[in-house]
């Protein structure tokens, strides 16, 4: 995912300073070049030789250092970083960057930098909440970097309140948003359906389908991660919203439907990956028996199918594509789907068969356009879902 990319990590004085060893190890694992430049406060609470042993690359602490080559290294890897990302960052490293102060290694290769930056404070709740922090903040972000603000919780100093590092994986997100796609959707608008819905039968039990969202959400994330404007309509799931993603929540497929035809215009492409639950009740019986509690018997209705009227109604220019879940006759099922709901493209799989479906982190999938179809092996969702959308842009 980020390999060939070289992120530079700057680490200061602080107690989380220990977290960022995590994060080096996953940008690491991503094949990332990474590069860690420490103050020599932040050698008191992790030493230089962990984030060389986890990076293969020597960890800069000493401007002066000659123990490396003749190039002004500084320099030389600002040049060559894709991004910077200093955390944590205490008050002071954050006052210096502000003002373009550059009085050790961190600061001087930071300010050599052109490419993104991004800054993650992390610090007593009270001196990050002093005026004085946050108009520093404010400057940061005025010259173009990214402040990711700290989360609340306890901290080191016994306090509770803002001033706590987000965990390593919020910030690998963050960089990997930064720098492990090209930006080719930028401009682009995308609306996501995902998951499944719900519809009540009475106030304790529902009608549902066993989608996960995992396969829209991977779309979501895909799209966000190349630029893409994307907004995400979700019935409920237990994932968490990719970065850069709008989330709209809904529940029933009445809601959904909604949500969806409030925003289709303003869209350049509508992925309906979600598993709408077909039918919902319209009338419920029960006839009590002395041996059992209840014989429920449930009238049911379709509910509104929201690919037929975005097929409709699509616009000139517009990108429709639905998602096709069978356990027999795949192909003729999804071309014929295809064809009534007016849609440019069906992504099909079965049910039947293994690594694709509900709750898996695979699938394995068959794009169906009037032209014809490709199979896609088994991969991830989200290498499917990046397969998706070239085939959406080409």
């Amino acid at each position: 995912m980020l390999q060939g990319k070289i992120v530079v990590l700057g680490v200061t004085g602080g107690i989380a300073a220990y977290k960022i060893a995590g994060l080096a190890s996953m940008l690491k694992k991503q094949r990332a070049d990474v590069h860690v430049i420490m103050t020599e406060h932040a050698t008191n609470f992790i030493t230089p030789v962990t984030f060389e042993s986890l990076t293969g690359n020597k960890c800069l602490v000493d401007t002066f250092d000659r123990n490396f080559q003749f190039q002004v290294e500084h320099v030389e890897l600002a040049k060559r970083a894709d991004v910077f990302m200093i955390a944590p960052a205490t008050a002071n490293v954050i006052a210096k960057v502000a003002h373009g102060l550059a009085d050790d290694m961190l600061t001087t290769t930071f300010l050599a930098c052109k490419k993104p930056k991004y800054i993650v404070p992390a610090m007593n709740t009270r001196m990050y909440e002093n005026p004085i922090t946050q108009n520093n903040l404010e400057i940061c972000r005025g010259y173009g970097m990214t402040v990711i603000d700290p989360v609340c919780g306890y901290l080191a100093c016994g306090d509770t309140g803002a001033g706590k590092l987000p965990e390593p994986e919020m910030l690998f997100e963050y960089l990997v948003q930064e720098a492990a796609y090209e930006k080719d959707l930028a401009g682009k608008k995308i609306l996501v359906t995902s998951g499944p819905t719900c519809e009540a039968i009475d106030p304790v039990r529902y009608i549902t389908n066993h989608s996960t969202g995992k396969m829209g959400y991977a779309v979501a994330r895909a799209a966000a991660r190349r630029g893409a404007e994307v907004t995400l309509v979700s019935g409920p799931v237990n994932l968490e919203t990719p970065l850069g993603v709008k989330r709209i929540d809904v529940v029933s497929a009445k809601e959904m439907f909604d949500a969806v035809t409030s925003l289709y215009e303003e869209q350049d492409a509508i992925i309906k990956a979600a598993a709408v639950a077909d039918y919902r009740p319209v009338q419920v019986k029960t006839e009590k028996t002395k041996k059992t509690e209840g014989n429920m018997n449930i009238e049911l209705e379709r509910t509104d199918d929201i690919l037929f009227w975005l097929g409709e109604r699509r616009k000139p220019g517009q990108v429709l594509c639905g998602f096709s879940m069978e356990t027999q006759n795949m192909l003729e099922n999804s071309r014929v789907k295809l064809s009534k709901k007016n849609a440019d493209m069906i992504v099909a799989n079965s049910l039947r068969t293994e690594g694709a479906g509900f709750g898996t982190d695979t699938n394995i999938v068959t794009i169906i356009t009037k032209d014809g179809a490709e199979e896609l092996g088994k991969m991830t969702k989200d290498e499917v879902a990046h397969r998706l959308l070239d085939r959406i842009f080409m």
